[in-house]
């Protein structure tokens, strides 16, 4: 058999017309490399050619290579304008279709300098390069959004679990570039984290605003054994950022509590399952009747966090729906009174993922929001699955368009799914967006696990010190870990560490962590064992030390470098002490940094790096620094960040 591919570099027409005649399916091959002949033909830039295999052979025009690239991307690395536009309109290829990198067609021909490809997609796209945006808008752990506006300022909560401070609090102006501003709860005597398994902790949370102060509720989730295993957190301040007061718990069984405010000022929180109702004190920290359910949901199954706005005279309950995995969705139902009955929109879901090979996934668990000037949008959580097929990125929060139709649904970026590349809202003041300040000083910077204990952490200067508790990274109890969220799926930290004061003569260990929970972790870290010093590194998963090597230091003593650098599951470490950067490990696979890489306990959050300290010692760290490279975005294997 012909080598197609060797036809299709040739450009020989007549010979590809001839091979497909004999072998009407020889298209339908891919090389080492996981690229289609399909591409392989667009990637010549032959008009005739691409012509000819569209219109007359057996193809899938859909098809994607293992970078997940289209057609069109292929098109555009040609550099025909004339083959782009047949591709574009005449195929449907979509413009705005990222590959597994996070990179549209239009992305690639900005990169590679196609000034006209580049004109021609901003015209069918009704917008310039700087009047786009793409998803996720919060990327690493930001799961389960909640949003409100207040004059101009919006205002967004996320889930934090088992990690400390509680509950971020984020600001923006433009719906697109958030800081972090604060936190619900920063007293660790609040908290209620001591001794909580990874992924429980504070769920799902709301905010909202009421006469002047911002309210924000959430599920605290305990461990099974005991009773009551959820509970609602409320707390509130005149302050966006804070801080909140001491918060309550009200004891109804649920999760995801929202509030809402009725036109009579009456004021109620909504819970799973499906949606149910009570009314609440206006101060939100009574419970003033028993729940009652509005509606189940459209799919019935895993039907929670709802969300009620009152819009035109309906109210419209949002709902997440089909569990937070694939199949997670957003859909909505109204009625002319609150307490019903609702009706399902037609159009459920409203928002979806139904292609399982794009970029991002799991969309759902949505809240709307409205501009001053009258557009509508939606955030909702989603993750990127990445080439690995792991989401070791956790939930982030997404962001589209709402449309609202003649008969008055709300449809979510026209019902196509989540979107990849999307025009910004037309908000003034995005340039002061871009400047505004966010919360500094330790937990401005990082957050910890199961909250804080006496004086932990130390500030000095550029340093940071640790004292350790004399605990490893897998007790419940761990506390002396300082991590941020892993926001992109290639990265690097680094930093150094020295071990300071020492309580007694155990063996100890302190650097660098790439943290999950207390079930998933991997290690490397400046170490004492049996009175030697050395370089440890070490990967925990589900309930012991797969890999564990230690490596004797000469001379001992002094300070290490330590550096991870992480490229999908691959995380390669290094360390020096003086000279050149040694190898100390690589690791090929760390998908149990993902929430579908162990199935042990709840498995909500998503990959974290960071420094720590185990054992009874103080840790120095200097120079810690996580940074994100920037690459071409259209690189195979590698990552594009924004």
């Amino acid at each position: 058999m012909k080598d197609v591919f060797e036809i299709i570099r040739a450009q020989d027409l007549e010979g590809l017309k001839e091979f497909l005649e004999e072998y009407p399916r020889g298209l339908d091959v891919q090389t080492k490399q996981g690229v289609w002949a399909l591409h392989e033909v667009m990637a010549q830039g032959n008009p005739e050619m691409a012509g000819y295999v569209t219109e007359y052979a057996i193809v899938n025009m859909n098809l994607v290579d293992s970078q997940g690239n289209t057609v069109l991307h292929y098109g555009v690395s040609s550099g025909s304008l004339e083959l782009v536009k047949y591709l574009t309109e005449r195929v449907d290829s979509p413009v705005d279709q990222a590959n597994l990198h996070g990179v549209t067609p239009f992305d690639l021909a900005v990169s590679l300098g196609e000034r006209e490809i580049q004109a021609y997609f901003e015209e069918r796209l009704g917008a310039r390069a700087e009047e786009l945006y793409h998803n996720p808008i919060c990327r690493g752990m930001h799961p389960d959004p909640s949003i409100v506006r207040v004059g101009e300022e919006y205002y967004m909560v996320n889930s934090s679990f088992m990690f400390f401070p509680c509950i971020p609090i984020s600001h923006s102006r433009d719906l697109i570039h958030w800081r972090l501003i604060g936190h619900a709860i920063t007293n660790p005597e609040w908290a209620g984290l001591k001794g909580l398994e990874g992924g429980r902790g504070y769920w799902a949370p709301d905010i909202s605003y009421y006469e002047g102060r911002f309210y924000i509720t959430a599920t605290c989730r305990m461990n099974e054994g005991g009773l009551p295993q959820r509970v609602q957190m409320v707390t509130s301040s005149e302050k966006p950022e804070g801080p909140y007061c001491e918060p309550v718990f009200l004891e109804e069984e649920g999760i995801d509590p929202s509030i809402f405010t009725d036109l009579d000022g009456r004021r109620y929180m909504l819970l799973n399952r499906g949606a149910r109702i009570f009314e609440i004190s206006r101060d939100g920290r009574r419970i003033l009747s028993k729940p009652k359910l509005l509606w189940y949901g459209q799919n019935k199954k895993a039907s929670e966090g709802p969300h009620m706005l009152y819009k035109d005279g309906y109210y419209y309950l949002f709902m997440a729906e089909g569990g937070t995995g694939m199949g997670h969705r957003i859909t909505v139902a109204r009625s002319r009174e609150l307490m019903g009955v609702y009706e399902s929109c037609p159009y459920n879901p409203i928002l979806r993922q139904w292609d399982e090979k794009r970029l991002i996934q799991c969309s759902g668990h949505g809240m709307p929001v409205e501009t001053p000037d009258g557009q509508w949008y939606m955030v909702y959580l989603c993750n990127r699955i990445g080439t690995s097929g792991y989401a070791v990125l956790g939930r982030e929060t997404g962001l589209d368009p709402i449309t609202w139709t003649a008969d008055g649904w709300p449809l979510v970026n026209s019902l196509r799914g989540p979107s990849e590349l999307q025009r910004k809202p037309r908000i003034a003041g995005r340039e002061a967006a871009e400047r505004q300040q966010g919360l500094t000083g330790l937990w401005g910077r990082w957050m910890t696990v199961r909250g804080v204990e006496g004086n932990r952490y130390e500030e000095q200067g550029e340093d940071l010190l640790i004292h350790g508790t004399g605990t490893d990274l897998n007790r419940v109890g761990y506390s002396t870990i300082l991590v941020k969220p892993q926001a992109e799926f290639c990265f690097e930290i680094s930093g150094n560490v020295r071990v300071e004061e020492s309580g007694g003569n155990g063996d100890w260990d302190a650097g660098l962590t790439c943290y999950y929970d207390e079930n998933s972790y991997l290690k490397l870290a400046l170490s004492c064992r049996d009175n030697r010093m050395g370089i440890l590194s070490a990967e925990y998963v589900e309930d012991r030390y797969v890999t564990e090597d230690f490596l004797p230091l000469e001379p001992e003593g002094g300070e290490i470098e330590l550096k991870i650098i992480t490229e999908h599951l691959k995380r390669t470490l290094y360390y020096r002490q003086e000279g050149e950067w040694r190898l100390a490990a690589a690791f090929e696979n760390t998908s149990y940094l993902s929430s579908e890489g162990l199935k042990k306990g709840k498995r909500f959050t998503g990959a974290t790096a960071g420094i720590y300290v185990n054992g009874d010692v103080t840790g120095r760290f200097s120079k810690v620094e996580i940074q994100y490279p920037e690459t071409g975005p259209w690189q195979v294997g590698k990552e594009r960040h924004r």
